[in-house]
């Protein structure tokens, strides 16, 4: 895993170059067959990070939300979100993040959120456990659902149907905020967010997120409790605790 790691920050810091090169400098936005934002910048970061995977690990495979899969057929991929939050990116706001996954038979072992505009970085390794920028992090240790900071990126993510559960579930915590993005997992990671719920996220908007939420003590799922693995609904519940992740999927599914 060290030479996994090794690569990643190779990689981050490839990326990193290209992403504050065009942060803030009128880049042009076009938008993708679903109408969802796209720049210069979120290709040529995932480009970044591509070339240094190939450079190192020829034998995996690799995903990443702008290139697609290569045809390389391996139970190791690399899972890449250049620009989780390319709204926040366009908009100026600093509080977007690169997303790396290292999974295994979709079985992610190693996550880094990487916030390159705040030069913030967690990794979790599997069964190493999670770090911000070296230092061992930790998820809260809030165990009530009316004491909980909940967080989820926007209100449109929701369909009418999951908005109303949501809405159902903020009604009973302490705090609820829209914003973050990835951003909103690594704070519950570092014990300031208690709690994210979100829908309509892709496989390589999770993947990263999962090893530093867990190896930080949290726990994420679906909406059911499940596991998230690669075709899931793209529902996330991510708590601090067994005993908050529980209290919120008992008002999900209400």
């Amino acid at each position: 895993m060290e030479e996994y790691l090794a690569t990643v920050q190779v990689a981050l810091e490839a990326s990193k170059r290209i992403i504050s090169e065009h942060f803030r400098s009128g880049v042009e936005v076009e938008a993708k067959n679903d109408a969802s934002p796209v720049t210069i910048a979120d290709r040529h970061a995932e480009s970044a990070i591509r070339d240094v995977i190939a450079r190192n690990h020829p034998e995996h495979a690799v995903l990443g939300e702008e290139h697609g899969a290569t045809v390389v057929s391996s139970p190791w991929k690399w899972v890449i979100d250049p620009i989780d939050g390319t709204k926040s990116f366009i908009s100026g706001m600093p509080t977007f993040g690169t997303l790396v996954a290292l999974t295994f038979e979709d079985k992610p072992l190693m996550g880094v959120i990487d916030m390159p505009m705040l030069n913030e970085r967690w990794i979790g390794v599997s069964g190493q456990g999670a770090k911000c920028n070296g230092e061992p992090c930790r998820v809260s240790s809030k165990e009530d659902l009316p004491e909980a900071i909940l967080y989820a990126t926007e209100p449109n993510m929701f369909s009418e149907e999951q908005k109303l559960r949501f809405d159902a579930l903020a009604g009973e915590v302490k705090l609820r905020r829209f914003g973050g993005d990835c951003y909103s997992y690594a704070l519950l990671a570092s014990g300031f967010i208690d709690l994210v719920v979100e829908a309509s996220l892709q496989y390589y908007d999770v993947m990263a997120l999962i090893p530093v939420v867990e190896e930080a003590g949290g726990i994420i799922t679906d909406w059911r409790g499940n596991p998230i693995r690669e075709g899931w609904d793209g529902t996330v519940v991510a708590a601090a605790t067994a005993s908050i992740h529980q209290q919120a999927l008992a008002v999900l599914n209400r």
